[in-house]
């Protein structure tokens, strides 16, 4: 079996039952394994309410050839981090010949990584900041001089802000490097940007409307992501209509540059001026009571049934083909 595979294809499902037998792949090994399982749980939960052969499957557990074994139709993918959002999983299941939810291989390996996002980025006209790859201690001192400080250092890879630090003095940016680099090899640094942080989500191709989010943690880490209370969300964001537009067009140029596709989202700072930067993309972001994804479809009235549903959709761009 193979995936032919037509993103321009957007199939709108009635009846749960042209969805088959569905896997809803959460848990793995990724340092975001207890998010991901947040969003599994709560997205086996809406399908099921709506009527979907849905079941809990983590390949954490089980090898992925259990899919086929069992029958299944189709993958809902709800796993976070590497090994199950940068490409990996997705090119086992175009081997078992599986359609699944969102982004395919290349999209999902080049959005995973924001070195590479941010390089794209910048190949076709978005904004986005300056950078120094950190390849040893040696590099520091240099990445100081060429981006001054306050600045932030980040692994390549990684989710859910997982191995992050703001460096406002020389003296941290050691551990800062240490922190990240004890998670892979890939890092780099950028300068900090004192400004408002929004989101914009995609769904089908479309993008849903910006968030902004307040937190009085000193970034938006995986703490205030998840678990802190304090953490505010303001969607309408405020943002003017032509900036707004702004975004969402910042937002579809990216996924399209990076060859994402059926949902996500992409996450930018506005400087003091409102210019606005690319952070990074998400594609398959986290869907728990905290998740922006889910918030940006309630303004749109989409409830959180709906857009699981709706995701779900996004598995008929492939379909299997006999060899």
């Amino acid at each position: 079996m193979r995936l032919r595979h037509d993103p321009k294809v957007l199939r709108h499902v009635t009846d749960a039952k042209e969805f088959g037998r569905v896997a809803v792949l959460f848990g793995g090994t990724s340092s975001e394994h207890e998010i991901s399982i947040k969003s599994g749980t709560a997205c086996l939960a809406a399908l099921v309410k709506r009527g979907v052969d849905a079941h809990p499957f983590d390949p954490k557990d089980k090898p992925l050839a259990e899919l086929v074994a069992r029958n299944f139709d189709r993958v809902f993918i709800a796993l976070h981090g590497p090994g199950g959002e940068d490409g990996t999983l997705q090119g086992a299941l175009e081997f078992l010949g599986l359609p699944y939810t969102g982004s395919g291989v290349m999209g999902s390996a080049i959005g995973m990584d924001k070195l590479r996002t941010k390089r794209l980025a910048a190949a076709v006209g978005i904004p986005t900041t300056d950078y120094m790859v950190l390849r040893s201690p040696a590099d520091l001192e240099t990445c100081i001089e060429r981006l001054g400080l306050p600045l932030i250092v980040k692994p390549a890879t990684q989710g859910s802000s997982v191995g992050m630090t703001k460096v406002e003095r020389a003296d941290q940016m050691l551990a800062a490097y240490q922190a990240a680099a004890l998670l892979e090899p890939a890092v780099f640094a950028e300068p900090w940007i004192t400004g408002g942080e929004y989101t914009v989500s995609m769904l089908q191709g479309r993008a849903l409307p910006s968030i902004r989010i307040e937190t009085p943690a000193t970034f938006y880490d995986y703490q205030a992501k998840y678990f802190r209370t304090d953490t505010k969300y303001h969607c309408p964001s405020g943002l003017s209509n032509e900036a707004e537009k702004h975004l969402a067009t910042l937002a579809q140029a990216t996924f399209a540059a990076v060859g994402a596709e059926g949902w996500g989202r992409a996450d930018f700072m506005l400087d003091k001026t409102g210019r606005p930067y690319l952070l990074e993309i998400n594609t398959i972001p986290g869907m728990t009571d905290h998740s922006l994804v889910p918030m940006a479809a309630r303004a749109l009235d989409i409830n959180f049934e709906q857009l699981v549903w709706q995701v779900l959709e996004t598995s008929f761009s492939r379909t299997p083909v006999k060899l």
